[in-house]
């Protein structure tokens, strides 16, 4: 796969990374299969999809172990491997809230170590900012992370630009996550841009809109029962019958190059930036090899700019 690096001073990674929540929560928890999941981190390796990214949240805790056990066995050491901190559920699934206290950070890694079954992450995340803790402080018990060999570089999620310096002024900031799809092109404003021009990693989850830019959700019958995606505004019926055009242009789009539509979704992420970095979640090896193959569409300046036309999504992301 053709690579570029996490940041300027960051690990080579493959264009197209990994995420892995959706292997053990939220989208068709009904279709769980841990052998597949399995399958599909080592296969990614394999194809050269280098970045796989996780978060203790996740389950909680249940993706950082399936993760852990997909890496097993030699596969740790081809990976970039990134998880997260600062999302705390209840033992239900239940969202709590926030947690950026230090003492939650040193506890945390731990914690996730040993349930990776490594003695170090390549890259840890402060998922969201608390609100009540100042992001210097969270930043900081991250920092100790690494300056005790359990983390080697840092990273943030969901955060504006303003954050970014703040914490950069503590411990360099190696990337940022945040949703950026083209239904979901907030971030281009100014997070993308600041990361462009300061040499960090910009890490885009949901780059294929939680599926439907795919086409595999023409409406909401078509969701797995018990799918986090039935309660969002964006798959509700209205709304996925109004963004159907974004799916048209894509798919004929598509056609032109003898490509799929998720594979010009994720081509136009790539293109956003020079260490843009989209980390599309699967656990089945067809759509794997499907958003892998993203890599070698090089899609054309007419074709990149219908695409940056597209009207904003009916909905709200949440």
């Amino acid at each position: 796969m053709r690579t570029t690096k996490l940041g300027v001073d960051g690990p080579e990674v493959g264009v197209i990374g990994l995420g892995c929540m959706g292997m053990t929560w939220a989208y068709d928890p009904n279709g769980r299969d841990d052998l597949a999941s399995v399958e599909v981190l080592r296969s990614a390796l394999d194809l050269g999809v280098t970045l796989i990214d996780t978060a203790d949240v996740y389950g909680p805790f249940d993706n950082e172990e399936l993760v852990g056990t997909g890496l097993a066995g030699g596969y740790r050491e081809r990976a970039v491997l990134a998880t997260k901190v600062g999302l705390v559920r209840g033992t239900d699934g239940a969202r709590v809230g926030n947690d950026g206290r230090p003492e939650h950070v040193r506890r945390s890694i731990d914690e996730s170590l040993r349930r990776l079954g490594t003695d170090y992450v390549d890259l840890y995340q402060l998922h969201r900012v608390d609100p009540a803790v100042p992001v210097e402080e969270t930043w900081g018990a991250m920092a100790e992370a690494v300056a005790a060999g359990k983390v080697r570089r840092l990273g943030l999620s969901e955060v504006t630009v303003e954050q970014i310096q703040r914490a950069a002024a503590v411990h360099p900031v190696t990337s940022v996550q945040s949703e950026l799809s083209l239904w979901t092109r907030d971030a281009l404003a100014e997070v993308v841009p600041y990361t462009e021009a300061n040499g960090i990693a910009f890490l885009p989850f949901s780059p294929l809109g939680r599926g439907f830019l795919a086409g595999r959700f023409g409406s909401a019958a078509d969701l797995p029962a018990d799918d986090w995606r039935s309660t969002l505004p964006r798959f509700q019926e209205d709304a996925l019958a109004a963004n159907q055009v974004l799916v048209d242009t894509v798919r004929r789009i598509a056609d032109g190059y003898g490509a799929t539509p998720a594979q010009v979704a994720l081509a136009w992420v790539v293109a956003q930036g020079r260490y843009v970095v989209p980390i599309p979640g699967t656990k089945t090896p067809k759509y794997l090899a499907d958003n892998a193959a993203a890599a070698d569409l090089t899609l054309s300046a007419a074709d990149l700019a219908e695409l940056d036309a597209l009207p904003a999504p009916v909905g709200d992301r949440y």
